[in-house]
């Protein structure tokens, strides 16, 4: 495999003069984390491709979370898998509460999605990524008792001013003057969702524009809170593990995402009231994970606004990541290139 590593950050210069809040101790982990990460989601990636556009969002999991259970477990670390595919998808591997790593090291929680937009995957749209997270072991709220939450997500620049429990069109208004442009030149990403529809009315009458996508909220978390991506923020109900895995990102690129919980029935709301859950409250970056060092890397399985998708030529797979690094506020772009052969295990 050959890789290609941009730094849109470089934390490896001058070690001399490395700040002890980036010094690490033997019980965290390693900044090394972050490229070993890469190959785990590149993995996932590489193995559900070939099921792009066929129409079988099933087999395109399945492949994805077999690869990616099979690279984590040579991973240094002591993981627990705190999101994985969970009780919703009945998933036999990457469970939550199962354990990955090779069980040296660290100990850390995991969150992985093997496809963020298995739809996507199955009908060939853009926007599917496979995703993994990591965090120093409790610092990532456990979302088992509801699975949605009502989500706000927006950059730097606006992160210290808006307040989900605003009115949409003054949290837009607080972006715009933040961003220093026109409401008329705001972009929101919004889930197309029937649940959506009066908060895409309320976006137009305000007078900004939105971006509406099928699935894959992570990617449009993402998108809300880089520059030069023409989103200015993400708003409505998706998934609460999408939510934990996005405010892992967020910590490394700065931004916020704002959280409050969501159940969708009564059932769902006693279960979230025994966890001790407050259903009033509203979660920010910090809540959703507590510690300032942890791991996001994302590869790109169709294209998209972040990243491009796997592709083949000639004897060669390529692949295009995106890993970061919270405590040390580090990303990269990795860009990898893969012989065919040496992946067939993978390949349907």
């Amino acid at each position: 495999m050959h890789s290609t590593v941009r730094n849109d950050v470089t934390e490896d210069t001058n070690f001399a003069q490395l700040s002890p809040r980036l010094s690490l101790g033997d019980a965290e982990p390693d900044r090394n984390l972050a490229l070993e990460l890469v190959r785990v989601t590149e993995a996932a990636a590489i193995a559900s491709s070939p099921w792009v556009g066929l129409g079988d969002k099933n087999a395109a999991d399945g492949a994805a979370v077999d690869a990616m259970r099979s690279l984590l477990s040579t991973v240094r670390f002591n993981g627990v898998v705190v999101i994985g595919e969970g009780e919703k998808d009945e998933a036999p591997m990457l469970f939550n509460g199962e354990r990955v790593g090779d069980g040296n090291g660290p100990e850390v929680d995991v969150a992985v999605d093997p496809i963020d937009g298995t739809r996507l995957t199955a009908l060939g749209i853009n926007n599917a990524l496979s995703v993994l997270a990591v965090a120093e072991r409790g610092s990532m709220l456990d979302p088992s008792a509801v699975f949605y939450m009502e989500k706000l997500v927006t950059g730097p620049e606006a992160a210290d001013l808006v307040d989900l429990r605003l009115p949409v069109k003054q949290n837009l208004h607080l972006i715009a003057k933040a961003k220093n442009k026109p409401i008329s030149q705001v972009t929101v990403c919004v889930l197309d969702r029937p649940r959506h529809q009066g908060l895409i009315e309320d976006i137009r009458s305000a007078g900004a524009r939105t971006k509406i996508i099928l699935d894959g909220d992570v990617a449009g978390a993402i998108a809300a809170t880089r520059e030069d991506t023409g989103v200015d923020a993400l708003m409505g109900i998706g998934g609460t593990p999408e939510g934990i895995v996005s405010a892992c990102a967020i910590r490394a690129l700065g931004g916020v995402i704002q959280g409050r919980l969501w159940p969708q029935d009564d059932d769902e709301k006693q279960r979230a009231i025994d966890a001790g859950h407050d259903l009033d409250q509203v979660l920010t970056t910090t809540d959703l994970v507590t510690s300032d060092n942890c791991y996001f890397a994302a590869t790109g399985i169709t294209d998209g606004d972040l990243l491009r998708g796997v592709r083949y030529k000639d004897s060669a797979i390529r692949t295009q990541s995106i890993v970061m690094r919270s405590k040390s506020g580090t990303i990269r772009f990795v860009d990898g290139e893969h012989q065919a052969r040496k992946w067939e295990p993978y390949l349907r």
